[in-house]
């Protein structure tokens, strides 16, 4: 087997931000030599990594000529250069997950045609070469309002996804490609994360629910398990288990759902990588989602994906009116309460509903535990000097 442990194995990390912070905290654990990549020197990796590189993940010779220098390489955020790592993979650079499935999940009209393919349940939708194309598609009856739009490249936290109920609404877009769907009524957003290694082992960590800000459309809880019947939980783990072999990803792959008023369970979307809805398996499971990562890229055995205990994550985002050097407002009184983890991110300046940190909360009650989740919410801000 190769050696990865203390030797001269080096794993590449595309980005540099919160999620590859906390695959190092696993790397360092295992002694794993880690080389980053990212466009800014104030990165929230730079301070943990063996080698830090500043430069564009966007560039094609920036992300080759990186990629040559490491034995696997691996991403924290999906918008980087698919070309060169296309190119990397043809040179027998293991790259995880594969440039194919990532060129697949960066545009959200590709993600959706690859659903259709492989009859995977999501909403009905319709391509645009250009917002502006819209009107027409109206005017001619083959769209109405209604409808959820998404820019299909470069969205990310909530941006990039409006629902439009008027023309007004398709005034403020931006004149891009993008994808509209039908707005479906949905009682829940569910994540099912699924990690699976290079030999084809899958394990689906518990169906997590997500409840999310009105305004950011960011999420703002994440609760494990979720407060679904056994009967949904099952078929959540089996439409995600079917996304991850249909892709033969390598990795965690995030598969965000819907939960339809007829119980119906439908993707909305991926993230081929660690994921915000993972966040609470660092306190509350066996093996947390960055451990696992790093366990199917280098295609050891998987983890136990099971909880330890039941836990409520809390996203740290700038409040609203603030920006500047951040300040976390009584963040001391977590300290003070039972079961609660905060985790800083590093990021220096605040800005509206930029994510900052998280927070978990663990309890063998997860309605206690969601009652603390909340107690959290009120009391620490994320303002500015």
């Amino acid at each position: 087997m190769k050696q990865y442990f203390s030797s001269d194995f080096k794993l590449g990390i595309l980005g540099g931000g919160q999620l590859g912070r906390m695959l190092l905290a696993e790397t360092q654990k295992f002694d794993i030599y880690t080389v980053i990549l990212d466009a800014s020197e104030n990165a929230p990796c730079k301070a943990y990594c063996d080698e830090f590189h500043q430069g564009s993940l966007l560039d094609f010779e920036t992300v080759y000529n990186f990629g040559k220098q490491v034995d696997v390489l691996t991403i924290e955020i999906e918008n980087v250069n698919v070309d060169a790592l296309e190119k990397l993979e043809n040179e027998g650079t293991k790259v995880y997950p594969s440039s194919e499935t990532i060129r697949t999940i960066q545009n959200k009209a590709k993600q959706k045609l690859f659903y259709v393919d492989h009859s995977i349940p999501t909403a009905d939708f319709s391509r645009f070469a250009y917002t502006h194309e819209i009107e027409t598609a109206i005017k001619h009856e083959t769209l109405s309002f209604p409808f959820v739009w998404k820019s299909a490249q470069f969205g990310y936290d909530g941006t990039g996804v409006k629902i439009v109920k008027t023309y007004a609404d398709l005034e403020t877009l931006p004149n891009v490609e993008c994808i509209t769907e039908v707005l479906i009524p949905f009682k829940n957003e569910l994540a099912v994360i699924v990690a699976r290694n290079a030999n084809g082992h899958l394990k689906t960590y518990p169906v997590v629910e997500m409840e999310f800000h009105p305004e950011a459309n960011q999420v703002e809880y994440v609760i494990c398990p979720a407060r679904i019947s056994t009967e949904i939980a099952k078929k959540a783990e089996y439409v995600a288990l079917k996304v991850a072999q249909a892709f033969q990803h390598v990795g965690l792959l995030a598969v965000e759902l819907f939960l339809t008023e007829d119980d119906d369970v439908i993707v909305n979307e991926v993230a081929p990588r660690p994921h915000n809805s993972g966040h609470y398996s660092i306190e509350a499971s066996y093996t947390n989602q960055f451990e696992q990562h790093i366990r199917a890229i280098l295609n050891l055995p998987l983890g136990d994906t099971t909880s330890k205990v039941g836990a409520v994550m809390v996203n740290l985002v700038g409040d609203e009116d603030y920006k500047g050097d951040v300040v976390y407002e009584n963040i001391e009184e977590l300290f003070e309460m039972k079961g609660v983890t905060p985790h800083i991110y590093g990021k220096k300046h605040t800005k509206p509903f930029r994510k900052m940190g998280h927070i978990t909360i663990v309890d063998k009650d997860i309605n206690e535990a969601r009652k603390v989740a909340q107690q959290v919410k009120r009391s620490v801000k994320v303002i500015s000097k």
